[in-house]
């Protein structure tokens, strides 16, 4: 078995770990007691897919889809800090 094999191995491993996150970060984002319950999860679940993008351009040889992930991790930061200013606003009374 070369090194080759076991990093596809793995990554094909990970793949299916990820694909399981992806399902109980859904349910949390439904099924959330709060709001920021709520986002927390769809935060988690935008990382875990931009490296779940990251996985599987390695897997593909594709340097492009890394690109699109880092673009994507940079929309969900962006989506967090919206989110808490939005939050602390309402929390204040603004």
């Amino acid at each position: 078995m070369t090194p080759y094999d076991i990093i596809l191995t793995v990554l094909t491993i990970l793949l299916a770990l990820y694909l399981i996150s992806f399902a109980l970060y859904i349910v949390r984002v439904l099924k959330g007691p709060t709001i920021p319950d709520r986002v927390l999860a769809l935060d988690s679940l935008g990382y875990d897919l931009a490296a779940f993008m990251l996985i599987l351009s390695i897997y593909l040889n594709s340097p492009m889809m890394a690109v699109c992930a880092l673009s994507l991790a940079l929309w969900i930061y962006a989506l967090d800090i919206y989110v808490a200013k939005y939050l602390e606003a309402k929390e204040v009374g603004g």
